[in-house]
């Protein structure tokens, strides 16, 4: 029996206490979710937000360690995965009028880039279905996907005061 060796096709590049709010991250880290390498490193280069710049650096350093762990090319890589978590927030009192102080909160969050090579799974995948004796069924099953819309203004919806 053939036994069949899975290879890793997943690196992460992770990122701490990066001195930004997680929100004003998330809205650049939706951007790239699911986009190729290269088109993510133009996307990042061109958006004019300042979380661009550590996430252009951790896209960066996660295709770099797919390079070094898998010997994998630049042209093979997605964002298979991105995701920011708040981090710890640093609080300071900063002295106003009268001898009152003012709360001043500094957030952090922290970053996680996961890069997956295609080629690697999909050569995971054929010589899988190769080796094994019984085939996939696959099933040609169409969905339909029906799109509703909702006017709050018209039934109420969200807006409803009782």
């Amino acid at each position: 029996m053939f036994m069949l060796k899975k290879r890793k096709t997943e690196v992460y590049a992770l990122g701490q206490h990066i001195s930004m709010s997680a929100h004003k991250a998330r809205r650049v880290i939706d951007q790239i979710r699911g986009r190729s390498y290269e088109e993510t490193l133009m996307i990042l280069e061109l958006m004019p937000y300042r979380a661009c710049y550590p996430i252009f650096k951790l896209v960066y350093s996660a295709a770099a360690n797919a390079g070094s762990t898998m010997d994998s090319n630049e042209a093979n890589l997605i964002i298979s995965k991105a995701e920011v978590n708040e981090g710890t927030t640093v609080k300071k009192l900063k002295p106003r009028a009268r001898g009152r102080s003012y709360a001043i909160k500094r957030p952090s969050c922290h970053i996680t880039i996961v890069v997956k090579d295609i080629s690697l799974s999909e050569f995971i995948e054929t010589n899988y279905f190769l080796d094994c004796s019984k085939k996939p069924k696959l099933k040609n099953k169409t969905k339909s996907t029906v799109m509703a819309y909702h006017d709050m203004y018209s039934n109420g919806g969200v807006w409803d005061k009782k």
